[in-house]
């Protein structure tokens, strides 16, 4: 069985091969050999990307026989790809050229309605399908394989593509899926490991989801235990001048009663000047004068207009 850069390979080595159309469809699209020598081009709607196995042509000896689909789940609709449908289309367009070609020439050419005909427009038989595409393998120097193994090998194409079991068994035609399974998808090593790696990947990605949420739920729930960090003031550029810094202003830390008696800074005096009801108060501050005992009242020195009264 060859792998996708063979195919590719082969392909491009019979591009120019009137038959291109039918190697394409038996590697990528997995059509029996019979389902495609009794394809008809009622069969295919080009327009809507699709067509139809309704017959099969195969051989019984030297004999050509051509009968319903090899089972029951055989007759189906096969989709077809955007380039497939172009190839179709030019392959379309090469038999009308042969057609116009033989009429021209006066060679006969019948109008049989098959989409891979001989140089008289009559289908061509199975086993010259299978020659061809021995030769053509030998000229392209690939390992030989055999026309069927175009089938197998694109089951196993198409399940690397993505493709599930289902979806390959009614591309194939086949009425078990375990038929599709054990015989036509030959799983490569490098897609059970691709199979692997997915699935690892898929169950670290959710466990990361799951750690991720129980960090930032324990973060929300977190107390506050301090004030938060402040960024460190941005250095100035080199040749601006730095702002100057500002000196802290002392305050005054009153702790006690008396401490803050003695913050005060003026202090009312204890005696009025004019009090004459009480002489001989006396005061231990240096801005009032202290009044010996021996002293009369009326000896001392007053301001004038503030003699004592006489009755």
């Amino acid at each position: 069985m060859w792998t996708a850069d063979q195919l590719a390979e082969f392909l491009g080595s019979v591009n120019d091969d009137p038959l291109f159309a039918l190697w394409w469809l038996a590697g990528l699209r997995g059509l029996r050999r019979g389902e495609l020598c009794g394809l008809r081009w009622s069969d295919i709607d080009l327009d809507r990307g699709v067509l139809t196995i309704e017959r099969n042509r195969t051989t019984i000896g030297y004999q050509v026989v051509e009968g319903a689909p090899k089972t029951s789940a055989g007759r189906r609709a096969v989709a077809l790809d955007k380039r497939s449908v172009d190839i179709l289309r030019i392959h379309r367009r090469y038999e009308q050229d042969r057609k116009a070609e033989a009429v021209e020439n006066g060679k006969p050419w019948t109008d049989t309605g098959y989409v891979f005909t001989r140089r008289d427009g009559k289908p061509i038989n199975p086993n010259y399908a299978t020659t061809r595409f021995a030769i053509l393998v030998r000229r392209a120097g690939l390992p030989p394989v055999r026309l069927h193994d175009l089938r197998h090998g694109a089951a196993s194409l198409a399940h690397e593509a993505g493709a599930d079991l289902k979806t390959l068994q009614d591309l194939l035609g086949h009425s078990s899926i375990v038929v599709t399974a054990d015989t036509y998808t030959s799983v490569l090593p490098q897609i059970q490991r691709r199979c692997a790696d997915a699935t690892a990947l898929l169950v670290l990605n959710a466990a990361r989801r799951t750690r991720k949420k129980i960090k930032t739920k324990a973060r929300k729930n977190r107390p506050d235990r301090g004030p938060k960090t402040v960024a460190p003031p941005a250095k100035p550029k080199t040749g601006a001048l730095a702002p100057a810094k500002r000196k802290p202003v002392a305050k005054p830390q009153i702790t006690s009663r008396q401490t803050r008696e003695n913050a005060v800074s003026v202090v009312a005096p204890t005696s009025h000047p004019r009090d004459t009801h009480r002489p001989n108060t006396t005061d231990s501050r240096k801005s009032l004068t202290r009044v010996p005992a021996a002293q009369a009242h009326h000896d001392l020195a007053r301001p004038k207009g503030l003699e004592p009264l006489t009755f």
